[in-house]
């Protein structure tokens, strides 16, 4: 199992990464895309949402079932990875990379603190 130390990890399984300037990089984890297998639908948030952490951003479908992709972050919508939706398997295959979800102007960077790092979210999902 892929877990990039630099990024911080939610219980739901997201990922995000604290590091970007701007905007967060933000997507689902090697785990999770491994416990959905094939994604086939993704429908993505809109830009200029507004989101909280902990809530339901948007929806990953695979062969197996439909999951909810949560905020790991409160913060603005500020992009999303539109090529997603007509070839989703970059989720799969790249998840840290081109499978990234949406990019959110974090609000509160405290937020971040309340995520796993790597060696706690490789814990989580032994």
């Amino acid at each position: 199992m892929n877990v990039p130390d630099h990024l911080r990890y939610a219980d739901s399984h997201e990922w995000i990464d604290p590091g970007s300037p701007d905007a967060a990089l933000v997507g689902i984890s090697d785990h999770a895309q491994a416990e959905l297998t094939d994604v086939v639908y993704l429908e993505l948030p809109e830009v200029g949402r507004t989101v909280s952490k902990g809530e339901a951003i948007a929806v990953v479908e695979s062969v197996k079932a439909a999951n909810d992709i949560y905020a790991p972050v409160s913060g603005e919508v500020v992009e999303v990875n539109d090529g997603l939706a007509e070839a989703p398997e970059p989720i799969n295959e790249d998840p840290y990379g081109a499978g990234w979800m949406v990019k959110i102007k974090v609000s509160d960077s405290s937020e971040l603190e309340s995520l796993h790092d790597a060696g706690s979210y490789r814990e989580h999902v032994s």
